[in-house]
């Protein structure tokens, strides 16, 4: 939980105001699964004992929908020629009111939640008898778990223009929402919008940053709003006048977007999600936070300096890191213990507990490994190519760091420290964002780590971002970070690819196979086998599928091999071949990657039938064949389309240290720009040195080009 967002911890009664411009779509007709799933939260809020309190907008753009339909149907050709007078607002309202409270009275009947329907104006909260009686109507309503669903009546309203209060009671349903939760008491108002909160700009600009707690004091002068919206009456504007109302009446209040399917619930978690209001916001003493685009600015000009440094500077910073790390190898074991505890108690799997801990040896690897990129030969500034263009002009082509790099990455802690020293190496700027079960083996490794970059460089060269709520932020800067590395499921990595233009590298599941020919030794066979799915089940080069030509069970070892994996407390998984053969439980589906002591098993007709099943089911990390036939291993190698492809070799060899790249930051699947595992090399890229001597275009008059390659310089 957000250490601002404690309070909620006591809220109980919720009031939730939802936009216009949440309820409807584009062309104004009902967004109909943004209001099914507004629903499906407030239904849960409901089951777990908050009191519900729902502001609903729409109705006159509803209407609006339903009366252009009507006046089409009714009217003749004639009266489609002339000039269609605008509809009464009031009477938008009145028909758009009753379609909106019906859409959500069914989808709540679908979710066994009742809900009420009250509709109120401006002019009945003068009548002090009227705010008893609504507050003892909403209570009873309340106390029977059911929803009341708010909204002014507008068919009835007696303001001459919708978006002014002559009485300064309420003048749209943010100002009721607000007014609502001082009459009834609410702990907590919820404004969802269309944009995740409030932005220091409009949030169509590059340079906008969400601002998770609003200052009054700090924040006022310095917003400025965009476009009011389009279909309600409100915007951000009346948005924030309202929150700041509420909140200075004592009512925190949280303004988040309607778009996300679980906004509220995490509001109600404790989660930074959208904007807060809160009275006592301006005497807490908070944190200076770090704005996304301030660091990876900050990372940026810090790579600027490292790439500036001679040779042996870099390498004297790995080397030196790698000192700190074994100089300070008690207390990272000390802080990593303490997460791995954590874990435990938490009950998470023996897989992610195996890749959280550091075990004995783990910090002096690192540092050898660190030590070996220190001595590889200098990676930026390489010379690729050179051309002469022209007589004494002069074109290379050199290696250069990509900038700065974003890696979000599981809860593995010496993948930390692998990704930094491979940033350090190739001259990047790093900002990094591992799995919350490491923070503690996080902040301690970052924090060794950037004591030992000089502040000729800068220790903000690698930034450790502490919060999951920072990275959409960090993802819509395609201006300043160049890379996105996402390490750790598909979803997470689906998550990121669609939420950025930064282009993304890395891949979303490791299904290794292993396929064994006919012609396969068995004593190797089986020591690749249990290699591969044995040697260290969590990792992604692991084996997941063991595919078995159907003339190899004939020799009698297949049953052998069976029998060794499950002694070794492998569980077997088969495909309809396999589960009737060796009568184990059948696959819901071949795509399936364990993480754990088990694997899927299956029969093959020949090699092809292996490769058409490592294509379907696969995901282009690493396959394996096992063969003494070196015409079949060619047809393997050649054809099956992975990012690694062995023959005869475990599929565990795929690693970036046993590739001697010294480290890897991940394993890319993708097909662009690095494939398989990625060292200093994957996080270069390239640039074009010109060197001339007075050399003019001047529309290729004269310039005689020679395009002649030159040795490259040693």
């Amino acid at each position: 939980m957000d250490s601002s967002r404690e309070f909620v911890k006591d809220v109980k009664r919720v009031i939730v105001k939802v936009g216009t411009a949440v309820v409807t779509r584009a062309d104004g007709r009902l967004a109909v699964g943004r209001v099914g799933a507004l629903c499906e939260q407030l239904k849960e809020l409901n089951s777990q004992g908050y009191e519900v309190i729902l502001v609903a907008s729409g109705a006159v753009g509803v209407g609006i929908q339903r009366l252009r339909y009507r006046r089409l149907v009714n009217s003749s050709l004639d009266d489609l020629q002339k000039p269609q007078i605008e509809l009464d607002s009031k009477a938008c309202a009145a028909v758009g009111q009753s379609s909106l409270m019906a859409l959500y009275d069914t989808l709540f009947s679908q979710l066994d939640v009742t809900a009420s329907q009250l509709l109120v104006t401006n002019s009945d909260f003068r009548n002090p008898d009227f705010r008893m009686q609504l507050s003892e109507t909403v209570g009873s309503l309340l106390d029977l778990r059911v929803i009341p669903i708010f909204n002014e009546n507008d068919a009835i309203s007696t303001r001459d223009h919708p978006n002014e209060d002559s009485s300064g009671i309420f003048c749209d349903n943010d100002s009721l929402a607000t007014l609502l939760a001082l009459e009834l008491k609410a702990d907590l108002l919820v404004l969802l919008s269309d944009v995740e909160g409030l932005y220091n700009a409009p949030p169509n600009k590059p340079h906008a940053e969400l601002i998770h707690t609003y200052v009054k004091e700090k924040h006022e002068g310095e917003i400025t709003f965009g476009d009011k919206s389009k279909v309600g009456r409100g915007g951000m504007t009346a948005k924030v006048k309202a929150a700041n109302q509420a909140a200075d009446a004592g009512t925190p209040t949280v303004i988040t977007s309607g778009y996300a399917t679980d906004n509220i619930v995490k509001v109600l978690q404790g989660q930074r999600v959208g904007t807060l209001f809160h009275k006592d916001a301006h005497s807490w003493t908070l944190v200076k936070e770090i704005g996304a685009r301030e660091m990876a600015v900050a990372a940026r000009e810090c790579s600027r300096r490292l790439q500036a440094l001679p040779s042996k500077d870099r390498r004297k910073i790995l080397l030196d890191i790698a000192d700190a790390l074994e100089a300070n190898e008690r207390l990272i074991k000390v802080e990593n213990e303490a997460d791995v505890a954590a874990a435990q108690e938490a009950g998470y799997d023996k897989s992610l507990l195996s890749r959280l801990a550091l075990k004995p040896g783990k910090i002096s690897g690192l540092a050898k490994s660190i030590r070996m990129l220190a001595d590889m030969k200098e990676p930026i500034g390489h010379v690729l190519s050179r051309m002469e263009l022209a007589d004494g002009l002069i074109l290379e082509k050199t290696s250069c760091p990509m900038g700065v790099l974003l890696v979000v990455f599981e809860a593995r802690p010496d993948a930390l420290v692998q990704i930094a020293s491979l940033a350090i190496r190739s001259g990047n700027g790093l900002l990094l964002k591992g799995g919350k079960e490491a923070n503690r083996s996080n902040a301690i490794l970052h924090k060794v780590i950037t004591e030992a970059i000089p502040d000729t460089v800068g220790e903000k060269l690698i930034g450790l971002v502490t919060t999951r709520e920072q990275i959409p932020d960090l993802l819509k800067l395609d201006d300043v970070i160049d890379l996105v590395i996402p390490r750790g499921s598909n979803k997470l990595v689906s998550q990121i690819k669609n939420s950025t233009k930064i282009p993304v590298l890395g891949h979303a599941d490791g299904i290794c196979h292993v396929y064994i020919d006919k012609s396969a030794n068995m004593k190797m066979a089986k020591h690749i086998v249990l290699d591969a799915k044995t040697d260290y089940p969590a990792a992604c080069n692991a084996m997941e599928t063991l595919l078995v030509h159907k003339d190899f069970l004939s020799n009698g070892g297949f049953n052998k091999l069976v029998t060794e994996l499950q002694r070794k407390g492998v569980t077997l998984h088969g495909g309809p071949r396999a589960s009737a053969l060796l009568n184990i439980s059948q696959v819901n589906s071949f795509h399936h990657e364990y993480n754990s002591m088990a694997c899927t098993v299956e029969i093959v007709d020949d090699v092809h039938s292996a490769i058409d099943h490592i294509h379907r089911h696969g995901s282009s990390h690493t396959d394996c064949i096992i063969t003494e036939d070196s015409k079949i291993a060619e047809i393997f190698l050649l054809q099956v389309d992975s990012a690694a492809v062995f023959h005869n070799a475990s599929t565990r060899f795929c690693d970036g240290a046993r590739f001697g790249l010294g480290a890897e930051v991940g394993i890319s699947t993708s097909r662009i720009h690095a494939r398989g595992p990625v060292g200093v090399e994957g996080l270069l890229t390239s640039r074009w040195i010109l060197k001339g001597n007075g050399h003019i275009v001047d529309g290729d008059e004269g310039v005689i080009y020679t395009h002649k390659s030159l040795a490259l310089q040693s």
